[in-house]
């Protein structure tokens, strides 16, 4: 399979699984899926030719070999591309995240620091998150910014596409990203000089797991230079990863605030107080934000209130006028507030969360108003005029909430602080916070996949596992998966869930399941086996065992595809064993939800040591682990025969 340049396609081959049926529970709406492409047979699999640009464009790094300068202007920075500055001599090895300065103050966002956290994943962290008052975010951007320990440096979401997720640093915490790559390991060295100090990363790619994408140590090294007068260097030595987010984030005070557009809506007297929009405000920010604040009829539930479970607020974006009002389907970017109540986590009360490209995480919410603010996309940088609109979603409903008819506002004095930095000369700025995400293509969207197939092919498939001749932005070779839970025949009971959103997936009852993300075809799951060089890995690693299952074919290797169909029953096992209880003497124990809790033990021959590795849902327990098993369970192991789904 080919990356076609030629003809601006991207070809996917799926392997279809015809298995059963069961069902699921709906909390938001989701969006119908939509054709994407042309789909057509070859032999046992499907094939898939994406439509031209439909997942955009890869902006893969290009500054190997060179040293991007970023020098003082007041309380900003100028950005130049020059020739490469390396300094062979790295100095120690750091032992832990922390480094002190022991010379001089190193002078960045409007303080100056004797000590600073650095990440294996290539950034460097200053103090801890900021406070309110300092950025005017909250909690869930300071969790979310900050990683100490061993790892150290900023942290992203574990499946964050880079695309979003450079946006998203923006005010969470003080940072510099060198080459910020999630997962990279390897070692780090710092070494202070008279007037600045030279750290270096010497690190690779995550290889020989079921997640990485090689098997073999990648070469990445690369070095920053802070200097006693706040310039910043980044030298790229040699680099073999091709996605990583570079920049500059000092925390930018939320100040000077200046209203762009007011759009009023008719409203809706039939919806709850809270989701009955009646206008939208748009602001500007520091020259650099918008903030958008949603007006409600009444009171917005205030986090805390397990009732802001399910509640969905969103605001679209679109260069042109849509002709599908409130899609994100069809929107050229969309912010999201969701309402969640993570039940099951002590520490964590309901409270509302944004997402979407350079929006911050944080929600603020105020007697009748609902606000969030970021930076504008890279994309959409220029645009100038955008129709806006936005809607109120309440919990566990598949048709739209209350929306507001699209309104063109001009957006064009907000300033993106994504560039492209190989470009940048010192005269492009100065910039408060400047950055570059490197990442494949975007995600398609699953449910796009799925009616892709269904359409031409008709509803006659029950499972679909992707797999891609190209990479997307994501940091892990695996994928989650998700489906309605359909049915070909009478409803399976007796798991706790119920069927959901059919029509979105485009089946009248039949699909069930699939992967999330194509699986890249290069990925080391979609390898026969590993290769004969392969180095062997941790007791995590299946090269760890080549000898040990190899003795279980006529030819000594092996069993091919070992990884790959790991991933597949892992994924499909969600259908039926996620949302598992037992009875056990009028008791009832939950397996679930997701995974099967640990603690269940599952006694499997395949040798991995962890035990939530040893069975294909978790759940296994050895060793130290069996004998503090809680009493439930034992009585569970004891009581097979009583063994009923709930």
């Amino acid at each position: 399979m080919k990356f076609r340049f030629a003809a601006h396609r991207l070809s996917i081959s799926l392997l279809l699984a015809l298995l059963t049926q069961i069902p699921g529970q709906a909390q938001f709406r989701q969006e119908p899926g939509k054709p994407i492409g042309k789909a057509s047979v070859l032999g046992s699999a499907i094939v898939l030719e994406l439509d031209e640009k439909v997942l955009g464009e890869a902006n893969l790094f290009d500054l190997d070999r060179h040293t991007l300068r970023f020098t003082p202007a007041g309380s900003e920075y100028r950005v130049e591309n020059v020739p490469l500055q390396w300094d062979g001599d790295f100095g120690p090895e750091l032992t832990t995240a922390d480094v002190t300065l022991h010379s001089f103050k190193f002078p960045f966002s409007g303080k100056e620091w004797d000590s600073f956290s650095v990440g294996t994943n290539g950034s460097i962290r200053f103090g801890g998150a900021g406070t309110d008052a300092d950025t005017g975010l909250g909690a869930s951007d300071r969790v979310r910014g900050a990683a100490g320990g061993r790892v150290g440096g900023v942290q992203i979401g574990r499946f964050d596409q880079l695309a979003d997720a450079a946006g998203s640093i923006i005010n969470t915490v003080p940072a510099i990203c060198v080459f910020m790559k999630p997962r990279m390991i390897g070692k780090r060295h710092a070494k202070e000089l008279s007037d600045g100090i030279v750290v270096t990363w010497d690190v690779t790619e995550p290889w020989g797991n079921i997640q990485d994408f090689t098997w073999k140590p990648t070469v990445n090294r690369f070095q920053a230079v802070l200097r006693k007068n706040g310039t910043i260097e980044m030298s790229y030595n040699e680099v073999a990863a091709k996605d990583a987010i570079i920049g500059v984030y000092p925390l930018v005070s939320t100040g000077a605030e200046k209203q762009l557009a007011k759009i009023l809506a008719k409203g809706s007297p039939s919806a709850p107080a809270n989701l009955d929009l009646r206008s939208v405000n748009l602001s500007l920010v520091d020259g650099l934000f918008l903030r958008v604040t949603l007006q409600t009829r009444g009171a917005v539930l205030p986090e805390g209130d397990a009732g802001i479970d399910g509640l969905v607020y969103r605001v679209y974006f679109d260069s042109k006028r849509p002709s599908v009002a409130g899609s994100a389907e069809h929107s050229d970017a969309v912010w999201t507030i969701r309402g969640f109540n993570p039940s099951g986590h002590r520490s964590d009360s309901p409270r509302y969360v944004a997402f979407g490209p350079g929006v911050s995480r944080t929600v603020k919410v105020s007697g009748n108003s609902i606000s969030i603010q970021g930076t504008l996309p890279v994309e959409q940088r220029g645009a100038g005029k955008m129709f806006v609109s936005a809607e109120a979603d309440a919990p566990n409903t598949q048709s739209p909430g209350n929306q507001m008819v699209a309104k063109q506002v001009d957006l064009g004095a907000i300033r993106s602080p994504g560039a492209h930095l190989s470009s940048l000369k010192p005269q492009d700025g100065p910039f408060k916070i400047v950055y570059e995400s490197f990442h494949y293509v975007a995600l398609p969207k699953p449910r796009d996949l799925t009616c892709s197939v269904l359409k031409a092919l008709g509803d006659k498939y029950d499972f679909l596992a992707y797999y891609s001749d190209f990479r997307v932005d994501n940091q892990e070779a695996g994928t989650p998966s998700n489906g309605p839970l359909g049915s070909t025949g009478p409803a399976v009971t007796g798991i706790a869930a119920t069927q959901r959103g059919l029509e979105s997936y485009c089946s009248q009852g039949r699909f069930q399941w699939q992967f999330i993300q194509p699986v890249y075809v290069g990925a080391n799951q979609m390898q026969e086996r590993p290769p004969d060089d392969a180095p062997m890995g941790t007791d995590h690693d299946i090269t760890h065992y080549a000898k040990q299952l190899g003795e279980v074919t006529q030819n000594g290797k092996l069993p091919p595809y070992m990884y790959a169909m790991s991933q597949i029953a892992h994924e499909m096992g969600h259908r039926w064993g996620a949302f598992v209880s037992a009875k056990v003497n009028g008791e009832t124990i939950e397996l679930g939800p997701t995974h099967w809790a640990r603690g269940l033990q599952a006694p499997v021959a395949f040798p991995y040591r962890r035990a939530t590795e040893a069975s294909a849902m978790g759940g296994g327990v050895s060793g130290q682990l069996r004998r503090h098993v809680h009493t439930t369970r034992r009585r569970l192991l004891r009581s097979v025969d009583g063994l009923v789904v709930s």
